[in-house]
């Protein structure tokens, strides 16, 4: 036997329902998941409708099995129902959502509204002690003052009611307070345990810093003496160096075209000499030598300047220095022409006085040959 099946396309309201299918499934027996209700399940949709409406939330929307449960919800749990301050009678009347009011209770107007509360639970509570004094005094009247003694516990009996729902309203904005303080409590611990954390942090980093600062301080104590060292061996290779040791310095500047470059470049804008004596144990000095000028004789004259170096001898010298000193520019040329200057120390400049460094300030001729 041969089954030929072929592809075909069938529309959706061409195809019917198979009635027995259907009445099978209607007659079918089912247990209802919210209570313990059997039956056919053509019937579960009525008893759902009848024995388990559902009651939705007209402000959040959410859903209860009954009325109760619902008006419980609305009246006090619902976070999205608007409600008035619980101190509305004492001018705190902003209306705000439920979710909303621990943000309000921190608010300036409802502490103001607060402390009115305060002061009229004092205020009955003073008036419902007098009330209790009078109602003392009047029991000794007989007989005839008791139906005004019941009135006046009547009216102390409203005034504690009114009392008690002051109170009522005070204890839970307080219970609101105390919950709010307690949070902040808790930020506080834990603001005390990121702040104690940081300390240590702090301390494992400050204990290597004082150690580096410390070692620092020893390497800079070690260089200074290496600076003094070397300042000391400089001297002595210096004085080593002397040329001569009778006054006179013989000075022979060579590449005289590439040092003069410099000093208009301003790479290097001046030389010094080699050191020289007055004397095997006088004063030690050199020549300073501004090619291309200095100050107001830049780029117009050579600048020449005589500098007093410290020397060993200098403790048994006598200061400020006071010899001639005389400039000569030998001209190697047949024509000899010569340029000689001269002068004479000035006792009070520093230049002359004895060296507390290295070397004094030069002093000498600044416009000492002209460049042209």
């Amino acid at each position: 036997m041969t089954l030929k099946i072929s592809r075909v396309l069938y529309v959706r309201k061409s195809i019917r329902p198979d009635r027995g299918f259907r009445k099978d499934m209607d007659i079918l027996q089912v247990v209802c998941g919210l209570c313990d209700w059997t039956g056919q399940l053509q019937f579960y949709q009525i008893h759902l409708e009848q024995c388990h409406k559902q009651y939705a939330c007209s402000f959040c929307s959410s859903i209860f099995d009954s009325q109760l449960l619902l008006n419980e919800h609305e009246e006090n749990a619902c976070l999205k129902r608007p409600v008035y301050c619980c101190l509305k009678e004492f001018g705190c009347k902003e209306q705000m959502l439920r979710g909303e009011l621990k943000i309000h209770y921190q608010t300036e107007e409802h502490n103001r509204s607060l402390t009115a509360c305060v002061r009229r639970i004092r205020e009955m509570q003073s008036s419902a002690d007098v009330d209790m004094k009078m109602e003392t005094s009047s029991s000794a009247f007989g007989t005839s003052a008791k139906a005004s003694s019941t009135t006046e516990l009547n009216e102390n009996d409203n005034t504690t009611e009114e009392i008690f729902k002051v109170l009522d309203l005070f204890s839970t904005n307080a219970r609101t307070v105390r919950e709010e303080l307690q949070r902040l409590a808790r930020e506080e611990v834990q603001m005390s345990r990121a702040v104690e954390e940081i300390e240590k942090t702090y301390l494992s980093i400050k204990t290597p810093t004082e150690d580096s600062k410390s070692m620092l301080s020893a390497i800079q104590t070690n260089l200074t003496v290496l600076r003094e060292d070397l300042l000391m061996l400089n001297t002595r290779f210096e004085e080593q160096q002397v040329t001569s040791n009778d006054g006179i310095l013989i000075w022979r500047i060579t590449e005289v075209s590439t040092k003069f470059n410099d000093a208009r470049s301003e790479r290097q804008t001046s030389i010094y000499s080699p050191p020289f004596r007055s004397s095997p144990s006088g004063y030690l000095m050199r020549a300073r030598l501004y090619l291309f000028g200095d100050g107001n004789a830049r780029r117009t004259h050579i600048s020449l300047f005589f500098v007093l170096l410290r020397g060993q001898h200098d403790s048994i010298l006598s200061y400020p220095f006071n010899p001639k000193v005389t400039f000569c520019l030998y001209d190697q040329t047949p024509a000899k022409s010569h340029i000689v200057e001269s002068f004479r120390p000035d006792p009070k400049s520093n230049s002359f006085q004895r060296p507390r460094s290295d070397m004094n300030i030069a002093s000498g001729i600044p416009r000492f040959a002209p460049l042209k």
